[in-house]
């Protein structure tokens, strides 16, 4: 993958937009979506399983949130749609220190930039890309988990 289209899939602080749950082209919305699907018809069987095994009495609720992850919706954090909860700095400043990430302004770490230990992963995320490039850490990012740590 070249860097142009790394710097579509991951947002300023480094993080993996397109591995978000919230994702609106995702591979969590693609799966969630086929798994509903897969599903489909299975709420009568789940009164008889149900009296077998006690998890299936919260099959609506799982219901609910594979619904939730089947109608992802934001467009990652540099798109005109950005959904994100996290109050990211980045978001905006990068477009004002004309970088594509964090370790590339010249003021890096600035103190605009989260707290406690989201500042520390943010920090340890940029300064590895700007060891490796951010062609090889998107590639390790990768085989990481998204939501780990």
């Amino acid at each position: 993958m070249e860097y142009a289209q790394i710097v579509q899939k991951l947002a300023a602080c480094g993080l993996d937009c397109s591995r978000c749950a919230d994702y609106q082209n995702g591979e969590i919305k693609e799966l969630s979506t086929k798994l509903l699907d897969l599903l489909e018809g299975y709420d009568r069987l789940v009164k008889i399983k149900s009296k077998l095994d006690p998890a299936f009495k919260g099959y609506n609720k799982l219901k609910k949130v594979l619904d939730v992850f089947a109608n992802a919706s934001c467009g990652g954090c540099r798109s005109e749609n950005v959904k994100c909860p996290i109050d990211c700095h980045a978001k905006t400043c990068h477009k004002d220190k004309k970088v594509d990430f964090c370790f590339q302004c010249n003021e890096f770490p600035c103190d605009k930039q989260f707290e406690g230990k989201l500042r520390e992963r943010w920090i340890e995320k940029n300064n590895r890309m700007k060891k490796v490039g951010v062609v090889d850490y998107y590639i390790e990012q990768r085989k990481l988990p998204r939501y780990g740590n």
